[in-house]
């Protein structure tokens, strides 16, 4: 393999630039040339690769963001935008593909593969560590970080006012970052989408607190909860719950996908980034780079796409019994 490109797709995520970096250096280390990709699949298609070199990536590891760009792209969901998309790539000579992403991305470089040949390694990015076939996934630590300094704040204020917060984090489908922060926080209460929560639960754990005198308390919501979002479930407890109780919601959105890396995740990114680039040297096709017990491993894309990755529910327990 003589000739490969790197690209980053879907949402961004705290250690992309880190990955890029050691798949360009680890590219030039072998002797091998690399091209980055532009906007994902969206640039694949428009012909936006341009040559690399270890220049290209110097003092990229400390940002957030992808110096690549990312987008969504629904025109490579096409037989004919997946055939623009390979012409250009022989047109570069490309004989190999390191993806940067998540689920979507994966699927639609397994697709890709097996119409037309092009082998793909994939490094995963995503803050919502859902991902089955790694531990972590890039971008998760600093999210979790990002969202723990927000209700260390957040609870100051909630001491000073008699209040209950409603935390909303990212996690449509996934529970990790509001696990982990919430855990680390000191969260009265964690609701995630794995496990449902009925609002019966969170009023009566929050009356426990009340009989105990406790004068404020911290929820923290993954956006994907079973029985809504913060604000519908914050809703939901005024309603029922007798009394002047002052509930207030803060929703950290966007906030967690940005911001400069922790070590853990420049840490990963590199050796997901360098794995991808060798696995690809070594002939894997298909596959995710990931990290299980801190050794390196390969997950075909359709094991990583299909198969669940449980949250531990142990966690969960470990919420209630450290909440008292």
């Amino acid at each position: 393999m003589k000739r490969i490109a790197v690209f980053t797709s879907g949402g961004d995520a705290p250690g992309m630039n880190a990955c890029i970096r050691a798949v360009v250096r680890g590219a030039v280390y072998h002797g091998i040339e690399v091209f980055g990709i532009r906007k994902g699949y969206n640039g694949m298609i428009a012909g936006e690769l341009f040559e690399m070199s270890s220049h290209s990536v110097s003092n990229i590891v400390q940002r957030g963001g992808t110096i690549l760009k990312s987008a969504r792209s629904k025109e490579f969901m096409t037989p004919e935008g997946r055939k623009k998309a390979y012409d250009n790539l022989v047109a570069h000579g490309i004989e190999g593909l390191v993806a940067i992403g998540g689920n979507g991305t994966f699927t639609g470089a397994m697709i890709f593969q097996r119409e037309y040949g092009i082998p793909t390694v994939g490094a995963p990015g995503t803050i919502d560590n859902d991902l089955y076939g790694t531990d972590y996934t890039i971008g998760y630590d600093t999210a979790v970080n990002t969202a723990l300094d927000a209700i260390d704040r957040i609870r100051d204020t909630a001491s000073s006012h008699d209040r209950i917060f409603f935390i909303e984090v990212m996690g449509r489908d996934s529970g990790y970052i509001a696990i982990q922060s919430g855990i680390a926080g000191g969260a009265e209460l964690v609701m995630v989408p794995e496990v449902l929560t009925p609002i019966s639960e969170v009023i009566d754990t929050l009356q426990q607190g009340w009989s105990r005198s406790k004068s404020s308390s911290i929820v923290v919501v993954a956006e994907g909860d079973e029985e809504g979002n913060a604000a519908q479930i914050a809703e939901k407890i005024k309603q029922q719950v007798e009394g002047d109780v002052d509930i207030r919601v803060t929703t950290l959105g966007h906030t967690q996908r940005g911001g400069s890396p922790s070590a853990q995740d420049r840490i990963l990114a590199s050796r997901l980034g360098l794995g991808a680039l060798e696995g690809l040297m070594a002939g894997q096709k298909n596959v995710m780079a990931g990290i299980i017990n801190n050794e390196l491993v390969y997950t075909p894309f359709e094991d990583t796409i299909r198969l669940p990755k449980p949250i531990n529910e142990d966690l969960l327990r470990m919420v209630r019994i450290l909440s008292i």
